[in-house]
């Protein structure tokens, strides 16, 4: 018998000044993908830390952030950089949503990370 999972309401919202995009669940912090936006052309949303809450584990938060973070970068038109493990085993698992970024776009981000030692 399959398992089911149970259906939650979760509100995402993205805070760009703080670099957080943020999952609430019934209006309580449920999660939060910790990204920066990357210099240059062309620019690029990178994820670098997926992060759920204690007692929110197990809902489907994680993915459901990850997903909205991808549909965000296509609705402005610039590619994720997944260096987030969570985010990049998402985007293999999920092609068809989760266009690869270009290695060398990769290399960028990470480059730009170790300047941003606040993400870390």
């Amino acid at each position: 018998m399959a398992e089911q999972t149970e259906r939650i309401e979760l509100d995402i919202r993205d805070d760009r000044a703080s670099g957080n995009l943020l999952a609430y669940e019934n209006g309580q912090a449920a999660g939060v993908i910790a990204y920066f936006v990357m210099d240059g052309d062309p620019a690029a949303l990178v994820a670098v830390h997926t992060v759920v809450e204690p007692g929110h584990e197990g809902k489907g938060i994680a993915g459901a952030l990850v997903q909205e973070f991808y549909a965000m970068a296509a609705r402005e038109g610039v590619p994720v950089v997944p260096l987030c493990p969570y985010a990049a085993k998402w985007a293999v698992r999920h092609p068809d949503l989760a266009p690869e970024a270009p290695a060398e776009l990769v290399e960028q981000a990470k480059t730009q990370l170790k300047s941003r030692p606040e993400l870390y």
